[in-house]
């Protein structure tokens, strides 16, 4: 793998677009030095948003693309149909070998089925899942699915375990992450059959750090470093935990506005929370990895801001330098 990173970014995804995406897109360059963007979209949009950006004009390639993947679009006719659109042509620069990984934050069933059909899976991966690191005590837990696979099989929630692990291991430098699955107890007798019959499974494995049965409460205090559900359980998961994280912030704000003292000392109150602040801002957080494909693939929260963008450009270039799919494909290999 070269040392300069190709990243195509569809600029045209999202709940702001190109607006945000470009100046987010811009100050990553700075951050990352080997980085080199290929933007697609509207060049009409495009164009104008980058003359008015100071950048290296030798670091960023426009690809025009004359289409768009619109939030209700059926990803099952976008298989057929919007041959142009942006979401297509980044996958398709991954697939021909002219971007090391793609970024979208455009429709997520859409860029699923489109990145299945284009790039295509691992060698014995039924399914692809979607991967994002939720901050715990201590550090980053990385769980998988959040929302591709509604039912699971044992089978396959044994193949998220695999490349899950595999992934955390790249992507955090832990040669040994502790696997852990999601379940309503720690008692093996526990859960509905198919999380039952991958307990087994994952016991079994020499492959894996497997630490058991983890509980909601349980993967926020730390106890595994990857943890494994359904797209269902999964998707509610990380919902639940953005939406407890702004409402904390909402009921400290309110506290600090009822009260004269607090005002007072707020400033010294906000300056000794903020790295805890920051720590859970899940725009911070952002950008899922697309497991399972033969490409990187990098899903952002369609209603990403700019700070949101620039952290989910900054998984895709890690998860480019990894080469997570080969990797994957090196511990799947390894598990038959």
């Amino acid at each position: 793998m070269s040392t300069s990173i190709r990243l195509a970014i569809d600029v045209m995804g999202g709940d702001f677009g190109p607006r945000c995406i470009i100046p987010a897109a811009i100050r990553s360059l700075a951050l990352f030095p080997s980085l080199h963007l290929i933007l697609v979209g509207s060049a009409d949009i495009i164009t104008p948003l980058l003359a008015a950006a100071r950048y290296s004009a030798d670091r960023v390639t426009v690809v025009p693309a004359s289409e768009q993947v619109l939030a209700d679009d059926l990803p099952a006719q976008l298989l057929r149909g919007k041959p142009d659109a942006s979401m297509r042509v980044a996958l398709e620069l991954v697939r021909d070998g002219q971007a090391d990984g793609c970024l979208s934050a455009g429709n997520t069933g859409a860029l699923m089925v489109l990145a299945r059909s284009v790039l295509g899976m691992l060698e014995g991966v039924q399914r692809p899942a979607i991967m994002a690191a939720l901050p715990v005590a201590g550090h980053d837990c990385h769980v998988l699915d959040l929302g591709a696979n509604v039912d699971c099989s044992a089978e396959q929630l044994f193949e998220f375990a695999l490349m899950g692990s595999a992934a955390a291991a790249e992507l955090t430098g832990n040669p040994n992450p502790r696997v852990g699955l999601l379940n309503i107890g720690q008692e093996v007798n526990k859960g509905a059959r198919e999380v039952r019959a991958v307990a087994v499974l994952l016991a079994a494995s020499e492959q894996l750090n497997y630490v058991g049965h983890v509980e909601g409460d349980g993967l926020f205090r730390g106890e595994a470093d990857v943890v494994v559900c359904d797209g269902f359980v999964g998707n509610v998961l990380l919902k639940a935990s953005e939406g407890v994280a702004g409402y904390l912030q909402a009921e400290m704000r309110d506290a600090i506005e009822a009260s004269r003292l607090l005002r007072w000392v707020s400033p010294w109150v906000r300056r000794s929370l903020s790295a805890m602040r920051q720590r859970n801002d899940p725009s911070r957080h952002n950008g899922a990895s697309l497991l399972g494909l033969r490409g990187v693939v990098i899903k952002s929260h369609g209603g990403a801001g700019e700070q949101a963008m620039l952290a989910a450009i900054g998984r895709a270039v890690k998860a480019c330098e990894a080469d997570l799919p080969a990797r994957i494909a090196q511990r799947l290999q390894g598990a038959r």
